[in-house]
């Protein structure tokens, strides 16, 4: 009794109980927590499905080893959040040659998007595809994000994402209807002519506060008529050919009541 009761006392049992505890909650956490599909958590079963379909749906154009051709870049090193977002978003596989690539109804699922993206993934490190907490609005700042976005979006798609023409047939498409992952995935992989804002440009948290932002303009204009939300353009519009308009109107009203 006296030999345990000494082991109890020993300077360095609390370090050994704290241990165990950790250990304890981290495999309950593991035990309880749900499992996110992510590229990078992919069997090599769906990697090689991934290149199954890229050999069968990319490869035209990009390469049978993703190292690009005339048709098509490189797709070594981008990383599975690009593959992620373009074929996602329908962007790709590309419908027609054009100035870029248009969204539309996606070709391939999430679970064959996720194989595609795991396969290129392995070809050359690059941006990952984001977590639900990372994209989470609900865990961003909107204040801030409306800052960041002013300074770093709104030249493009408008001060409220409502999107804007760009030169050359290009155009920064609206915002309100991308989902927060496809929000992510776009500003850590800069596709069409948009910048890449990496982790030193935008930190991960400062993208999720965008994502708030962007997220808060969907419900509409707080300050009335929206008038399509594209600024000067639609405001500059409405008062010429409106508001002249009905001054014109009123002044030939009342030219023709006093002759």
């Amino acid at each position: 009794m006296k030999a345990l009761a000494a082991r109890r006392h020993h300077r360095l049992a609390p370090v050994v109980l704290l241990f165990l505890a950790l250990l304890a909650m981290g495999g309950a956490y593991a035990a309880v927590a749900p499992a996110t599909a992510n590229a990078e958590t992919m069997t090599e079963d769906d990697v090689a499905k991934g290149k199954q379909l890229f050999e069968a749906n990319c490869a035209t154009c990009h390469g049978p080893g993703a190292t690009g051709t005339q048709d098509g870049p490189s797709l070594v090193g981008v990383g599975s959040a690009a593959v992620h977002f373009q074929v996602s978003t329908g962007r790709m596989p590309m419908q027609m040659s054009g100035p870029q690539a248009m969204a539309k109804p996606p070709q391939f699922d999430e679970e064959q998007t996720l194989q595609l993206a795991a396969y290129v993934a392995t070809l050359g490190a690059g941006p990952s595809i984001p977590t639900a907490e990372m994209v989470d609005p609900a865990l961003g700042n909107s204040a801030n994000g409306a800052a960041l976005f002013r300074t770093n979006c709104a030249m493009c798609h408008n001060a409220v994402g409502a999107g804007g023409a760009l030169t050359e047939g290009k155009y920064a498409p609206a915002l309100w209807d991308t989902t927060p992952t496809a929000l992510y995935e776009a500003m850590a992989t800069g596709p069409q002519a948009m910048p890449v804002f990496n982790d030193a440009n935008l930190t991960p948290e400062e993208k999720r506060d965008v994502i708030a932002f962007l997220a808060e303009q969907r419900d509409g204009s707080v300050g009335g008529l929206t008038l399509g939300s594209l600024g000067p353009v639609s405001e500059g519009l409405w008062v010429f050919v409106v508001g002249l308009g009905l001054l014109i109107a009123a002044s030939v009203w009342i030219g023709a009541k006093s002759s």
